[in-house]
């Protein structure tokens, strides 16, 4: 039986969060991009693009959504900070304030990733000093139970904690039509609009390369059926490895797990004792090795606001099979750039057709990099940029 592997570093571009910003609109704390106007105001808009605990996240879907934010707009005439705090960090806040040089940087606009204390405090300084505030929401209840140990008991009270959180904003922004939909349902009362997490082609540029170091790296032979992602339940986990159990195909999921305290009792059971045929890699820093490693994309996930690395597998033209639920409908199409499934006999027919016809998974690839390349971040850029200009201008 393959054990799971323990997380791995390595050189190249990192995995999940960890997308390397364009050398071209780098990005950071105290740097600030390109300075034309986009709105015809002077000075030239300036937009704070905060995630609290940003090193926290290096390995969630939140950070990576964050990193593609700010490589989008590198795409722009907006110029980003990164950081609402003089110095860097809330501790350099008080010192700035005795020496009278303020302890919040200037902006036009504040637009916030996260939901914790700092994030609260940001949005309590833009109300105060009528700054305009976009809140993003890559946080549901939906989408936060079944991630860790008491998640799903927890998924009430946030709920409750989101409608009043998210209800402060002059917009909010959310990765789907259906993050909408759940959004209003709180009911959050403010405008929601949106807008397409993206894809970051440049950050998976020569994958193919990797093929063979990965798959020799991960003892991982004929056709491989993966994943990418954190290693959670509510992301598929015992369909997963059921389905490794039911046929005969190589399963690899590329991503970190939990093992202490906080970890589920389903993670943990099929981390540690996998089925014979199942490799948990844990976390690869250079997520090109994934998605050049594996054949055909397995996600059955049960909730998702999104999913970043359905885009990416798509853009490197593997064929997907996703699970049939209502995010997936906005943006793809069963048989065309993808199949869908409802249950796991489906699941085993879907990947024993990919397995039995090259052809078809030569056509789902072409047209899922198609797919893809309707998320680019230049688009995503645009559409920022758009909302900044509508919150400014108070026309949202």
């Amino acid at each position: 039986m393959r054990s799971a592997a323990m997380p791995i570093r390595e050189s190249g571009p990192r995995g999940g969060k960890g997308l390397p910003t364009p050398a071209s609109g780098a990005i950071g704390g105290d740097a600030i991009g390109s300075v034309k106007s986009v709105t015809g105001q002077s000075p030239p808009v300036r937009v704070l693009n905060y995630l609290e605990l940003e090193s926290r996240l290096d390995r969630s879907g939140i950070g990576t959504a964050a990193d593609q934010q700010r490589a989008a707009l590198a795409t722009t005439d907006v110029s980003v900070v990164t950081s609402p705090w003089r110095g860097g960090s809330p501790g350099r806040v008080a010192a700035n304030a005795l020496l009278g040089r303020g302890a919040v940087r200037e902006y036009d606009v504040a637009h916030c990733n996260m939901i914790g204390p700092g994030t609260v405090a940001v949005a309590r300084h833009a109300k105060r000093t009528k700054t305009p505030l976009v809140l993003h929401a890559h946080v549901t209840a939906e989408d936060f139970a079944e991630s860790f140990r008491g998640s799903t008991h927890l998924a009430g009270p946030l709920r409750r904690y989101l409608r009043r959180f998210y209800s402060q904003a002059d917009l909010v922004l959310c990765p789907s039509a259906y993050t909408k939909r759940t959004l209003e349902s709180y009911p959050v009362d403010v405008p929601i609009r949106a807008i397409t997490n993206g894809v970051d082609t440049a950050s998976l540029a020569g994958f193919e390369d990797v093929r063979e170091e990965y798959r020799e790296r991960f003892a991982l032979d004929g056709l491989v059926v993966f994943s990418v992602g954190n290693v959670f339940e509510r992301k598929g986990l015992t369909t997963f490895c059921r389905l490794a159990e039911e046929t005969d195909y190589e399963f690899a999921w590329f991503g970190p797990y939990d093992t202490g305290p906080q970890a589920s009792e389903t993670v943990r059971r099929w981390t540690t004792d996998p089925p014979a045929n199942v490799t948990f890699t844990g976390w690869v820093d250079d997520k090109r090795g994934a998605f050049a490693a594996g054949d055909v994309y397995c996600f059955p996930t049960k909730a998702e606001n999104q999913g970043i690395a359905v885009l990416e597998a798509m853009a490197c033209g593997k064929p997907v099979v996703l699970r049939d639920i209502p995010v997936f409908e906005e943006f793809y199409t069963d048989g065309h750039d993808c199949l869908k499934c409802e249950t796991r006999a489906e699941f085993r027919a879907a990947l024993d057709r990919l397995a039995d016809d090259p052809d078809l998974r030569e056509r789902l690839g072409e047209n899922a990099t198609e797919t893809a390349a309707e998320h680019s971040l230049e688009r995503v850029g645009e559409k920022l940029v758009d909302a900044y200009r509508d919150v400014l201008d108070g026309t949202t």
